[in-house]
């Protein structure tokens, strides 16, 4: 039998442990939560300056802008406000084309994403186990972790001459030269769902998610179908997710850039396109381009609050 003679020495509290135990530290947590309403404001006024500084502030910078004569402000010139910038998009029909083709296409992508995504939803959400749930959507949400422009690129090369669905069409016989595919609105379209997908997959496995399985269950024990049980009572109760997700769908399409840029063709040209000219191009017609973007963005809020107002009194009507 050995005896341990080394001496015994305590583990010392690490620097976390001892900002823990020292009583200034106490005293400021006891000062900062003293009251619910100290701690509302301690937890709000990070997320509300984030708000104002990254999101409002640029917002409210740009209208400021679509209202100055010019912009960059030359040394010797003195500027003035004027609204000849929202009047040059009412007076010049040219640029209504592309405006109205972009509400158009929004819409169009927002119905097909929901279309195409909502079973995938469902499955995920009701036919798979729980406790697998998060390791299929984990593999769905990988495609996401690389940049928009690399996504993009990944569909130039799916759709092109020698893309791999020309590829397989010509293996399979179906055809004998390449399908243009590419610069389309057909590109542009899958491209635009492809990056969006994610915002309305989210959404709606939410929303089915919470659905109690005893619901449908019970419609089943009353000799309700399938489809019938999907219409009266899944569908109904996920009209929250559908909502969320076809607006978030909608807000991504009126302003996405980079697609049509590198898949569309000039028949597909989008307002985006239309106002980055004015910043890229143009040069010193800054203040048309936020202009148009005010323009855009406000029709777009306006389309969107409609449809949540009719989606909302939908949902009033079932629940009565």
């Amino acid at each position: 039998m050995t005896t341990d003679l080394s001496p015994h020495t305590p583990d010392r509290p690490t620097f976390w442990g001892r900002v823990a135990t020292w009583p200034g530290y106490g005293a400021l947590v006891s000062l900062l939560f003293a009251s619910p309403r100290r701690q509302f404001w301690i937890l709000l006024i990070p997320a509300l300056a984030w708000v104002l500084t990254q999101h409002l502030g640029p917002i409210l910078q740009m209208l400021n802008i679509s209202f100055i004569d010019a912009y960059p402000v030359a040394p010797s010139h003195e500027n003035f406000y004027t609204t000849a910038h929202y009047m040059k998009f009412a007076n010049e029909s040219i640029y209504w084309t592309p405006f109205f083709r972009t509400l158009v296409f929004a819409t169009a992508v927002s119905f097909a994403t929901l279309v195409l995504v909502y079973p995938v939803a469902y499955f995920l959400a009701r036919h798979v186990r729980p406790d697998r749930q998060m390791l299929y959507l984990l593999f769905l949400l990988v495609p996401f972790w690389v940049g928009e422009i690399v996504r993009t690129y990944a569909i130039m090369i799916l759709l092109g001459n020698n893309g791999a669905i020309n590829l397989a069409l010509r293996w399979l016989g179906l055809t004998e030269r390449p399908v243009p595919f590419m610069y389309t609105g057909f590109s542009v379209s899958v491209g635009v769902i492809y990056l969006t997908s994610l915002y309305m997959l989210l959404p709606l496995y939410s929303a089915l998610e919470k659905i109690p399985a005893s619901m449908t269950e019970a419609a089943a024990d009353l000799g309700a179908g399938a489809w019938r049980r999907f219409w009266r009572i899944t569908l109904p109760l996920s009209i929250e997710g559908i909502t969320t997700g076809t607006v978030l769908v909608f807000l991504l399409a009126t302003g996405i850039y980079a697609v049509p840029i590198l898949l569309g063709g000039p028949r597909t040209t989008v307002f985006a396109e239309t106002i980055g000219g004015f910043f890229h191009v143009a040069g010193d017609q800054w203040p048309t381009g936020a202009a148009f973007a005010c323009i855009l963005f406000a029709v777009s809020l306006l389309i969107t609050g409609a449809f949540m107002r009719i989606m909302g009194r939908l949902r009033k009507v079932q629940r009565k």
